[in-house]
């Protein structure tokens, strides 16, 4: 094997370099405006549950009308495909993907409720 950080085929940490591997995560800006997206949206009785998964590819925030259900949205940061397709994206239940970017403003647009004229 090559590489600083070898592991045997049994699992067990031979040599280490001193330097972990890195997650990907949201900062503190990021989590704030997802967050302040989903309070309003469980205020409005939509969502009532999240899960956050930090991974070494992709940071994933999941939102679920039921925590027994699958998530209706996960919106995902991947850095890899930052200068392909963009930083973020939006993927709703059935794995559409709704909207990528670079901006998460802009990405999280799509999960914004358009305001409607109300019936007379």
């Amino acid at each position: 094997m090559s590489g600083i950080n070898q592991i045997s085929e049994t699992g067990v940490l031979l040599r280490f370099s001193g330097v972990l591997p890195r997650e990907v995560r949201f900062d503190r800006s990021e989590l704030s405006m997802i967050l302040g997206l989903y309070g309003r949206n469980v205020a409005n009785g939509e969502w009532r549950d999240y899960a956050i998964d930090f991974g070494r590819e992709t940071a994933s925030f999941s939102v679920f009308r039921r925590s027994s259900e699958q998530p209706l949205y996960r919106i995902i940061k991947n850095p890899v495909l930052a200068r392909k397709n963009g930083l973020y994206s939006v993927v709703a239940q059935g794995g559409l993907i709704m909207k990528r970017g670079n901006d998460l403003v802009q990405v999280l647009k799509v999960l914004e409720k358009r305001p409607r004229l109300a019936d007379a």
